[in-house]
């Protein structure tokens, strides 16, 4: 029934009007920020699952930053065992040296001044190794480190059987007698189980950073099934919601002009 008090044509065509508007700009939203689920209300699930692998994602992400900073760390451990080791190989030729009965005392006195500045060199090698100010090759390093994006996600990075000291290697105070050879052979082979010791964290580490990286892979590609949007299928609809909007708009101006029809019968 025609009527000049209540347009129903024009209500019902501005009720549409909002909805398409509001559908449009929503599916505009969407495809701006590339993201499926702007807000809560588009998937209420969805958006807690992918805030929820958003945050394993970010918690791997800086343990992925804690592999690459434990790694430099044992790469500057065994880098200290090396110039021991070094050292160690040229001490054991000098005890060689020293009592190979070849020599006279005055040279003797030479080899031992050396031995005396080497020793001296492990033990500065000990005290300079650290990482962040903390000494590795002192027998004092033994730290869990989390590699994962739970709190029970750790290594033990323990280095307190590490210990370069000088008298810790069994090294004699003075090069004296043939025993010296052993002894230095001893601390060489003590390096060399320390170098397996850090090479096998190493290689632990190695490892975990690669399960580390796989897993935040996979997570990222779990969230975007989750929240990112379908480019192709959302232009779609935008297009279809345009569409409807602007229809709606030339719905409403044909029912304002309802009333103005109506309205020329009174004149």
């Amino acid at each position: 029934m025609p009527s000049i008090a209540t347009n129903v044509a024009a209500n019902s065509s501005l009720f549409y009007l909002n909805r398409n508007s509001e559908n449009q700009s929503a599916s505009l939203s969407k495809i701006s920020s590339g993201s499926r689920i702007v807000s809560a209300k588009d998937d209420a699930a969805g958006a807690a699952i992918a805030d929820q692998l958003q945050s394993d994602i970010t918690s791997l992400e800086v343990a992925g930053q804690t592999v690459q900073q434990v790694e430099a760390l044992l790469q500057v451990a065994d880098g200290g065992l090396q110039r021991v080791s070094d050292i160690l190989q040229r001490i054991k030729g000098l005890a060689t040296q020293f009592n190979s009965g070849t020599v006279d005392a005055t040279s003797q006195g030479f080899i031992e001044a050396e031995f005396d500045l080497l020793k001296n060199e492990i033990n500065l090698i000990e005290t300079s190794t650290t990482y962040n100010g903390t000494a590795l090759l002192d027998g004092t390093f033994n730290n869990n480190v989390v590699v994962g994006a739970a709190a029970a996600d750790v290594i033990a990075i323990d280095l307190s059987g590490v210990n370069v000291d000088f008298t810790t290697l069994g090294l004699p105070a003075n090069l004296s007698g043939a025993a010296d050879i052993t002894t230095v052979e001893t601390a060489i082979g003590n390096i060399g189980t320390d170098r397996a010791t850090v090479g096998s964290l190493q290689s632990a580490v190695s490892f975990q950073g690669e399960v580390v990286a796989t897993q935040i892979e996979n997570l990222q590609a779990a969230k975007a099934s989750i929240s990112d949007v379908d480019i192709a299928a959302e232009q779609t609809r935008f297009t279809n919601f345009q569409v409807l909007t602007e229809a709606a708009i030339a719905g409403l101006a044909q029912a304002n002009q309802i009333t103005q029809s109506l309205l020329s019968l009174l004149r």
